[in-house]
């Protein structure tokens, strides 16, 4: 069977432990390939908000890609992906993406996707949201982006932070098709 290949931008907003999350449970299934970009901010907060080391991160992904290299191949639409998520996204990427700016790698892979058509899913990581972040997420979103900010479920009666953030992964998992049991599910009442 065919990987399917995610592309992985975590760019300088707090909730690492987000993208440290997702990549560690894509990580575990044989059949995705990720590719992941860091940007220079993810990784203070990578330091700031978690007790893993950088090389530890770049470790969870099959291929990273500095976030200055704009030749790298994901900055290609002939490098073909099942699609690409920004977690978390800060409003400064979720900006460039939606003029077009591709000033960095992440930004260049997230237009590469829209160009090409492919799975977009952004993670905004930002409150309170003023009017030109809603304007920004609110083009994108109209552009066919999934947009699913970190807001916990309570139905699944979470016990722990990582509950609230293993039910997130799950619905990122989701967006790709990803079979997981990463949290309970609502099954009605």
């Amino acid at each position: 069977m065919k990987k399917k290949k995610i592309v992985v931008g975590v760019s300088g907003a707090s909730g690492i432990i987000y993208a440290i999350n997702f990549v560690k449970k894509l990580k575990e299934n044989p059949l995705v390939e990720t590719h992941g970009i860091i940007s220079t901010w993810a990784k203070e907060n990578l330091k700031l908000e978690s007790d893993m080391t950088l090389h530890e991160f770049e470790d969870l992904f099959d291929y990273h890609y500095s976030n200055k290299d704009l030749g790298a191949a994901v900055a290609s639409g002939s490098f073909l992906t099942d699609g690409m998520v920004i977690v978390p996204a800060s409003m400064k990427t979720i900006a460039g993406i939606s003029i077009g700016l591709g000033e960095n790698l992440i930004v260049r892979a997230a237009d590469v996707t829209l160009k090409e058509q492919r799975k977009l899913v952004l993670v905004p990581r930002e409150t309170p949201l003023n009017a030109i972040h809603l304007e920004n997420l609110t083009k994108l979103a109209r552009l066919g982006v999934q947009i699913i900010p970190p807001i916990p479920a309570f139905y699944n009666h979470p016990e722990t932070i990582q509950d609230l953030v293993d039910h997130h992964t799950m619905k990122l998992l989701d967006q790709f098709g990803i079979e997981n049991d990463t949290s309970r599910r609502w099954q009605g009442e």
